[in-house]
């Protein structure tokens, strides 16, 4: 029997590490495809950026290429559309990522509007995969110029960083550096400044390109696309911004295109540009988690899954999901603390009570009822009638108070009356019928007693349920459940003494 015994504990044992195994597991398959977050109402940005497409048409078939983000890049597309009446669009990505636009010849001006929603995609932040580039053509510059560039990359040398960030550093220098206004007009721009940056970069034999995109910046609009630096260093793509010298992709910034092809190009039209404006909104993680699981193809897991039930299906399992943990206190507090309470259940029913009710307003219409209720009681003993009737008869009473409680609660305006209505009739009426009983066999002492551990019970499982980080916790990452269960079955094959019973047989341990 004793090798048995232990057998099962082992086999519970291999079970819960199992569990828990999987547990981990699932966990992070939900965080990292599914964008699940252990905090509640999490809330994630969505950005709608719009490319607002302007020329005017020479009388020939109209030609539109747009470089657009790809879905593989720093976020994750939600949604994209083009409004462009009369226009036919696809998709082509031939080392870059962009959408075609193709129309018979017009007479008026031209508006296109390409709107793209998307999310922060934590995964690919600044991850950027290439072939190695070939080595880049030395640039072709006057001897004056080549001199004054390999003068101004010896002082660059001096500045912290890496090349690329020596270079833009020493460019931005303020006072300016004598060199710079030789190697750049007195009127510099964006594009002078990315032009140069790459032709000192060439003239050290890194490979570099070009990279436009957009700050995403709440309720702007009208504004040009920002031109960053890339440059091949020690076998990866790094990314430069051309102003401060900061290496890596700044924070919401999105690449529309890469490398020498151009923004935007247009065939049958002149006058051509291109104006972005960003709009920001928030998902929540629920919310955002189908399309995230659509992206890394694990759509048919997540179709399978609670998640993708209606929200009121999900509210009710939400209750179902913490009722494990509330499970798991009641066996810790009876089997391993010792506490006794009135029946098994009743403190998990109590707590969820008061989560209904309020905690303050809770306690006070328990007592009340729970004190009516048994003077209730002893009055009926007084008949000698059967168990039955009995209990029924004290069900009706508590019936009766709760009415009286919530009429009295609303002429008052008291909120004590109206939570009545959320107590358990029955386990109410069971409860005052357990009290009195035990007061009739064992004395008041130990029926203060079960009543007392109830409520503390109830009350520490009260605190667990209606903690806001746990409801979702249990919720997002349902397996736990399932650690939850085999530690109960665990606990259950647990024969020690109880802490209440150390003290209780202390005498015999120390004979």
């Amino acid at each position: 029997m004793l090798k048995k015994f232990f057998t099962v504990r082992k086999i519970l044992t291999l079970l819960l590490l199992l569990s828990m195994a999987y547990a981990g597991y699932s966990i992070y398959y939900k965080i990292k495809y599914w964008g699940f977050s252990f905090a509640p109402k999490k809330m994630t940005d969505v950005w709608t950026i719009e490319a607002h497409i302007s020329f005017e048409p020479t009388g020939e078939p109209i030609k539109v290429s747009l470089a657009v983000p790809s879905e593989t890049e720093e976020f994750k597309i939600l949604e994209e559309n083009i409004v462009a009446p009369d226009y036919k669009m696809k998709r082509v990505k031939n080392g870059t990522s962009r959408v075609v636009l193709t129309a018979p010849a017009q007479d008026k001006p031209q508006d296109i509007y390409y709107r793209l929603m998307l999310f922060d995609n934590r995964d690919a932040k600044g991850k950027i995969y290439a072939p190695v580039p070939p080595a880049p053509e030395k640039p072709f510059w006057d001897e004056q110029t080549q001199s004054a560039a390999k003068q101004f990359l010896k002082d660059a040398a001096k500045q912290t960083g890496d090349l690329p960030q020596q270079i833009i550093k020493l460019l931005n220098q303020n006072p300016p550096h004598p060199l710079t206004a030789t190697l750049l007009p007195m009127k510099k721009t964006q594009k002078n400044m990315a032009a140069l940056i790459t032709s000192l970069l060439a003239e050290k034999g890194v490979p570099t390109r070009i990279a436009r995109g957009v700050k995403l910046e709440e309720n702007k609009k009208s504004f040009t696309p920002d031109l960053m630096v890339e440059a091949y260093i020690n076998g990866k793509w790094r990314i430069y911004d051309i102003k401060t010298a900061q290496k890596g992709i700044p924070e919401n910034f999105v690449i529309f295109q890469r490398g020498g092809s151009s923004l935007l190009d247009v065939m049958g039209g002149q006058n051509s540009s291109v104006l972005f404006s960003a709009l920001k909104s928030v998902s929540s993680s629920f919310g955002l988690a189908g399309q995230r699981a659509k992206i890394a193809n694990q759509k048919s897991l997540f179709d399978y899954s609670i998640y993708n039930l209606p929200l009121a299906q999900q509210n009710t399992l939400k209750w179902f999901s913490i009722f494990p943990l509330a499970i798991l206190i009641i066996v810790l507090m009876r089997n391993v603390v010792g506490w006794q309470t009135m029946g098994t259940f009743t403190p998990m029913l109590l707590s969820m009570s008061l989560v209904k009710t309020g905690l303050i307003p809770g306690l006070v219409c328990f007592t009340i009822i729970i004190a009516i209720g048994l003077l209730m009681r002893f009055v009926l003993s007084k008949f000698n009638l059967l168990l039955v009737p009995r209990i029924s008869a004290v069900v009706i009473f508590v019936i009766i108070v709760m009415q009286a409680l919530t009429i009295l609660g609303y002429q008052f305006k008291i909120d004590i009356g109206s939570s009545a209505v959320f107590f358990p009739i029955i386990i109410t009426a069971w409860i005052i019928e357990r009290a009195s009983i035990t007061w009739e066999e064992d004395g008041p002492v130990n029926a203060g007693r079960e009543v007392f551990f109830s409520l503390l019970v109830a009350l520490i499982t009260y605190f667990v349920v209606s903690n806001e980080y746990i409801r979702h916790i249990m919720f997002a990452f349902n397996e736990l459940n399932l650690v939850i269960l085999f530690i109960v079955m665990l606990l259950g094959t647990y024969t020690g003494y109880r802490l209440t019973e150390l003290k209780r047989f202390s005498p015999l341990a120390k004979g």
